[in-house]
């Protein structure tokens, strides 16, 4: 009994066991490409096919993805690199590389290892170039060194498909005694700047200094010619004054029509004003003398 029971389950097991190996196979056989990616696939060894983004099924033991492509593009920084100038100077320099596969199929089969045949080959590249030029034209000419360089390797990557879209010089290191030698320039350069930005301060703050002296010279020419015009208009404002004062004196006393004593008798006055001046001579006119000695009498008989 035991026996019958054991024989009737034994099929079952096997057809259980066969299912599970009929799924998995199954689940092997169906492949999903994702998204910016490419597989290739080989049928008995022989490359089949380029399978793109989505769902694909492959033949079991007899189909076989060889190698898994990314579209997306790529970057490699490569480790320093010695390099010998044309003027003898050996410096280091690092490179960075942007590329991008274009055709998988050239990226599998048409190179071994291509990360290590760019790497190669911009080191090549790397040291003709700079060869061909002198330390200061390489500290000076990244752009046109990562122009040729770009130009160059992507000719040169071509048939493995791949496109080099930029390259980039990371790092330059001269040697230690260039790099003290260029540093004590720089340090030059600045203090020379900085005497000069000195030496243009102390321009300008004695412009300033003389051109405020000057306006103040100026100002003070200025003023003194002011006052003096002041002090002039002043004068001849007094003087005009005096004379119209005069002639309206002389204009009254003619109106008036005064008598020849009277006349006389301010001559006299006007005399008296000369006299008590600082003059030591006067010379009186004979026409007044006898007046002036009436004044003088009848001065002393006021008196009496």
């Amino acid at each position: 009994m035991v026996i019958a029971l054991a024989g009737s389950t034994l099929p079952i097991i096997v057809l259980i066991i066969l299912a599970i190996f009929i799924l998995i196979v199954l689940a092997r056989c169906v492949v999903i490409v994702p998204q910016a990616s490419t597989f290739i696939v080989e049928r008995l060894g022989a490359y089949s096919g380029t399978w793109e983004t989505g769902l694909h099924l492959r033949i079991p033991l007899v189909e076989r993805v060889a190698n898994k492509v990314t579209l997306k593009e790529r970057v490699s920084d490569f480790p320093p690199q010695p390099v010998i100038t044309k003027d003898n100077v050996t410096m280091q320099i690092d490179t960075v590389i942007y590329f991008q596969v274009t055709d998988p199929k050239l990226f599998t089969y048409g190179v071994v290892h291509p990360m290590a045949a760019i790497e190669n080959l911009t080191a090549t590249t790397l040291r003709n170039i700079i060869g061909e030029l002198e330390l200061d034209q390489t500290l000076t000419s990244r752009d046109i060194i990562n122009t040729k360089m770009r130009t160059i390797l992507d000719e040169a990557t071509d048939p493995w498909g791949i496109k080099i879209n930029r390259v980039e010089l990371k790092n330059i290191i001269p040697p230690k005694e260039i790099q003290d030698a260029m540093e004590r320039q720089m340090k030059a350069e600045r203090e020379r700047r900085e005497a000069i930005l000195r030496a243009e301060g102390e321009k300008r703050s004695a412009v300033l200094v003389a051109e405020g002296e000057k306006e103040s010279t100026i100002l003070r020419a200025e003023a003194n010619r002011m006052a003096k015009i002041a002090m002039a208009e002043g004068e001849a404002e007094a003087m005009l004054k005096v004379q119209k004062a005069l002639a309206e004196g002389l204009k009254m006393l003619n109106e008036a029509s005064p008598s020849d004593a009277i006349v006389k008798l301010k001559a006299l006055e006007a005399f008296a004003k000369v006299a008590d001046g600082k003059a030591t001579k006067i010379i009186i006119p004979s026409e007044i003398q006898g007046l002036a000695g009436l004044a003088a009498s009848a001065k002393e008989v006021f008196k009496d």
